[in-house]
Parts: C-alpha cells; sequence; structure tokens
C-alpha cells in the first residue's frame, strides 16, 4: 500500500507532513489512552486542513499552516466557494468548528467537577479526522485508484507504542515480553488481516506447532481470530483492550 505521504504528494510539503505528524500523534495517543494529548493534535489538524482547503480555495497554499483568527468564521467563508468538491465547501467546514469546539471547551480545555467525557469526545474525533483525513486522500491523491482506496481503507491502522515498524518490519522493543503478549502487540498494529509467516518472521520465531498452540488459545479465549486454513490473523476486541494493559505494563519497564 503507497503511503500517505505519497499519496497527498501534490500538497505542499509545509502542510502534508504536519498533516501526517499530527494524525500519527492522535492515533497513537489515542491508542494509549493519553486522551488530553490526542486532543490537542485535532486542534491542529483543524488548523492544517482548513489551511489546506483554503490554499485550495486561492490557488496558492501556505508554505506552512496558519490558524484563523476566527475559525466558524472562516469556516463559514468556505461554504460560499461553489467551486470546491461538495466535501470541502460543506462538510468538513461545518466538522472543524466542532472539533474545535470540543477541543477548547470540553474536559481537556478547561478542569471542572462535571464527568471525564475525555474517553468518549477522543473516540468521536478520532473517527471524525479519519474521515477527513480519507477526503485529503480522496481529492489529492497522486498514484492509481486502487492504492488511494487501500490508504483510505487503512487509515484507522494503529499506531502502537513499543511496536518498530519500517517498510512491512516490524519488531517488539521490549526484551521481557512473553510471546503470547509480543503477538497481540504486533496484531495491534494493523487493522489489516497478517499471516502466520508474517508473525513467526516479526518474532523470529521458527517453531511453528508451539506458534499454532498460542495462536490456538489466544483464538478460544477470544482475543484474536485465528483462520488455520489459511493461516491468518485478525486482533478482536478483547484483544485490543487487553493491548492496552500489556502497554501500561511494560512502559513502566
Amino acid at each position: 500500500m503507497a503511503e500517505l505521504i505519497t499519496l497527498l504528494g501534490s500538497l505542499p510539503s509545509g502542510l502534508r507532513n504536519p498533516l501526517i505528524k499530527e494524525y500519527k500523534k492522535l492515533t497513537q495517543n489515542y491508542m494509549e489512552h493519553r486522551w488530553e494529548p490526542a486532543e490537542l493534535s485535532v486542534g491542529k489538524i483543524c488548523e492544517i486542513v482548513y489551511s489546506i482547503i483554503k490554499g485550495h480555495v486561492d490557488g496558492n497554499y501556505p508554505s506552512s499552516p496558519a490558524k484563523p483568527r476566527n475559525m466558524v468564521a472562516a469556516c463559514r467563508q468556505l461554504e460560499s466557494e461553489s467551486s470546491l468538491p461538495r466535501s470541502f465547501q460543506i462538510l468538513i467546514p461545518r466538522m472543524l468548528p466542532a472539533l474545535y469546539e470540543i477541543r477548547n471547551n470540553r474536559g481537556v480545555g478547561h478542569v471542572g467537577s462535571e464527568v471525564d467525557a475525555n474517553n468518549v469526545d477522543s473516540t468521536l474525533m478520532l473517527t471524525m479526522v479519519n474521515w477527513i483525513m480519507a477526503e485529503m486522500v480522496r481529492v489529492f491523491h497522486t498514484g492509481s485508484i486502487e492504492e488511494a482506496q487501500s490508504a483510505i481503507d487503512a487509515l484507522a491502522e494503529r499506531n502502537t507504542p513499543l511496536v518498530w515498524d519500517s517498510k512491512g518490519i516490524k519488531k517488539v522493543l521490549s526484551t521481557a515480553m512473553s510471546l503470547k503478549d509480543q503477538i497481540l502487540l504486533l496484531a495491534s498494529s494493523t487493522d489489516r488481516t497478517i499471516t502466520l509467516s508474517d508473525l513467526m518472521s516479526w518474532t523470529e520465531s521458527t517453531n511453528k506447532t508451539y506458534y499454532k498452540k498460542i495462536l490456538k488459545s489466544l483464538h478460544k479465549e477470544k482475543l484474536l481470530h485465528f483462520d488455520e486454513n489459511e493461516s491468518k490473523i485478525l486482533l478482536l476486541p478483547a484483544g485490543s483492550n487487553k493491548v492496552v494493559e500489556i502497554i501500561s505494563t511494560h512502559r513502566k519497564e
């Protein structure tokens, strides 16, 4: 699958790179349940996306993102630009103020006695940002339609702490982690189905019989789905919850 930096190649690097950087920070902080840093990234993403759409309207992109003096008024102005794609003219300009409002006037922005809703807020914000990022790819992608669609489908891919990932090669950075926990952590690093051979390669394991025994145990515990016939693995919701515990434990090492 082509990377976002390639698919958004028509955007200037001064806007494209900060957008991808903050998006990755958002997804990683969300995975770690670090709500405040996650929501802070959303505010920056709003400003970057606004700068991109405004530059698209003007035919001249700014060299770097700029925060409008009044986000609500600035986004309303975009709604009058009939030359824009419908999502850029109506949908995103109405989503950005909502995201900005959550960022500035909910739990992350103020301390009070209300029930902490940062978990719910962050989930909503991540979902909305994923949709906006998909629209960025859809409108600005350079490359084949198939590559763009694959990127859109994988936008929810997790950036998992303790996993090093380079060009499809993954390694768990903790030296004290059990193989069972390593498998769950690696499975959490992508929303796509992975293969038995991938996992064995990433964990440098050679005993396939023993490996399958662990996978069957995880399958029985409903932590992941293991299709033995196809040798494919997919993390389940309970497995995602377990990964949060694993990360919390090993970050203290």
